[in-house]
Formats: structure tokens, C-alpha cells, sequence
């Protein structure tokens, strides 16, 4: 089965479907042992944690293939990938959706900002026309050869041009094959319920932490019809915050003994790897050789 059949069978079992964001291999391993049944890739993330760079359109389609192969090789949760703007015209879009596949992602989505893009939760956001997004949608779509993989709009219409005209792309990126819509920096339930009643297609919320959207609730988003609910990069922030907490006390200190308790241990650590059974094998493998020698 196809990552992208799996997106689709989890999102038919999951009303809604909780994707949490990722953003290497370990922690795609953590997501599943929490019980995620959908992961996120988000350019975001992939620039900040891969490369040490802002999310302005810096990192490019291989940076984020790279960051792809690794998850997937050790993570069978349905990916989904931020492919930004598509990385260039038509042919470019096919390219980015035929190598993400070919990377193991489940699905794309593809945003309606300039290629000079910025966050999708700070101002000045500049857009393309309708008409050149549904050009993006049409060559990604095109350029399947997994029909499963998921081709998903973002528009990020709202924040500059208001909800009138986020919906309006919205149903004309419908109309291009965009196969769902992910509505950015969303204000309200309301606005959201517009969504969903005029959008046939399901509908992402991005719940990200201290931007446009607040903080609403997996029930409170059911009750407006959401389909998906995405937190991109949760584990990220709280990462970032601890390793810097343990950085500053060794520095301050001269030990990190006062900050044990905010580390996983060796021993969990060991677990989430399933470390002990390469070790075993590892130990058959040199066992196996002693005796040949010795034959």
C-alpha cells in the first residue's frame, strides 16, 4: 500500500485526523510511539532544524527530499510534506511532487504565496493570481504516478485579501484537482465552518503554537466539520527550549546534575531504537564468524 493510500484510509478512521510535525528520523519514531497515525514535514522546520535558517524560501527541493528519505527509511507513519511553492514553474512542480513520492512522502501541499514567500503567520505575505495557483495545482497534479498521493492547496488568502477571497481560491483550487484544502492563519470556528460547508474536499486547520490561530481544540474543530488538524512543529519548540535550558545550567553550573530529570534516559533512549535487538544480531553475526574461524 502506497504512503498515500494510508494517508487516506487514516483520514477516513480519524475524524479528525491529528498530523503531528517531525522533524528527523528520531522524532518521527517518537510520533508513532505516541500513537500518531500521520506525520508532517515542514519547511518551516526543515530550514530552522536542518539548515539554521529562517522560513523565507532558502531551502530548496532536495534539502527537503533529504530530510524525506530519512523519516520514511525509519518511519512507516503516512508523510506529509510543506512543499512551499512548488520550487519554479510547471516543470519544476512535477519535479518536486515525482521526487517526493519517489522519497516516500504521502502527499504535498503547495501554497499561494510568491516564491519569495515568508511564515504563513507574519504579515506582508504577498500572493500570486488565482489563476497562476491553479497552474501549480494542475502541473502538480498532473505529474502524479500515484494517484493516492495527496496534492494538497494551501491559501494563505485570508490574512491579506480576507476570508472572501480564501474561499473563493479555495473552490477554484478545488476545481484545478487540488484533492484538499489547507487554510492558513484562520481567525474563528466561524470562519473555519465557512470552510467546510463550502469546500468538498477535506480541510486542514494548522494549529501552531503563538501565531494568527488560536489554540482551539480537536472537539471544538470537529464541531465546524474539520477534516485534519495539524500541529507542525509542537515537539520542535519544546525541543529547542530544553536544550537550551540544559546548555545554559551546564554553562552556569559546571554540571548538568540539577537537569537530569528534564532528560530522557540511556534506557529509554535504547527503547525507542529497539537498540538491544542490532545488538543481538550484532552479537550472532561476530559469534558466527568466531565459529567459522574456529572450524
Amino acid at each position: 500500500m502506497s504512503a498515500g493510500k494510508k494517508f487516506r484510509n487514516e483520514l477516513q478512521k480519524n475524524k479528525p485526523l491529528q498530523i503531528l510535525g517531525v522533524i528527523n528520523a528520531y522524532s518521527a519514531i517518537q510520533a508513532k510511539k505516541a500513537g500518531a497515525k500521520a506525520i508532517y514535514l515542514s519547511g518551516a522546520g526543515v530550514a530552522n532544524a536542518s539548515y539554521g535558517l529562517p522560513d523565507l524560501g532558502m531551502t530548496m527541493l532536495e534539502d527537503v527530499c533529504i530530510d524525506i528519505r530519512r523519516i520514511t527509511s525509519r518511519s512507516d507513519v503516512p508523510l506529509l510534506v510543506d512543499a512551499d511553492t512548488g520550487w519554479g514553474g510547471a516543470f519544476n512542480i512535477a519535479r518536486t511532487v515525482k521526487e517526493m513520492t519517489k522519497a516516500g512522502a504521502a502527499g504535498c501541499h503547495i501554497e499561494d504565496q510568491v516564491a519569495t514567500k515568508r511564515c504563513g503567520h507574519r504579515p506582508n505575505k504577498e500572493l500570486v493570481s488565482k489563476q497562476e495557483m491553479c497552474d501549480r495545482i494542475k502541473a502538480a497534479v498532473d505529474a502524479k504516478t500515484d494517484m493516492d498521493f495527496i496534492v494538497m492547496a494551501r491559501t494563505d488568502a485570508h490574512a491579506s485579501l480576507g476570508q472572501k477571497e480564501a474561499l473563493d481560491r479555495a473552490k477554484a483550487y478545488v476545481k484545478a484537482g487540488a484533492d484538499m484544502i489547507f487554510a492558513e492563519a484562520i481567525h474563528s470556528l466561524k470562519e473555519y465552518k465557512e470552510f467546510t460547508k463550502q469546500i468538498d474536499v477535506p480541510v486542514l486547520a494548522n494549529i501552531t503554537e503563538f501565531g494568527a490561530t488560536p489554540m482551539f481544540t480537536v472537539d471544538e474543530l470537529k464541531s465546524v466539520g474539520i477534516s485534519m488538524v495539524l500541529y507542525p512543529l509542537s515537539g520542535f519548540r519544546a525541543m529547542n527550549k530544553a536544550a537550551l535550558d540544559v546548555f545554559e545550567t551546564i554553562l552556569k553550573k559546571g554540571t548538568q546534575s540539577s537537569v537530569l530529570d528534564t532528560m530522557q534516559t540511556r534506557v529509554q533512549l535504547y527503547e525507542m531504537l529497539d537498540y538491544h535487538s542490532y545488538e543481538e544480531k550484532l552479537d550472532k553475526l561476530f559469534s558466527q564468524t568466531k565459529e567459522h574461524k574456529n572450524a
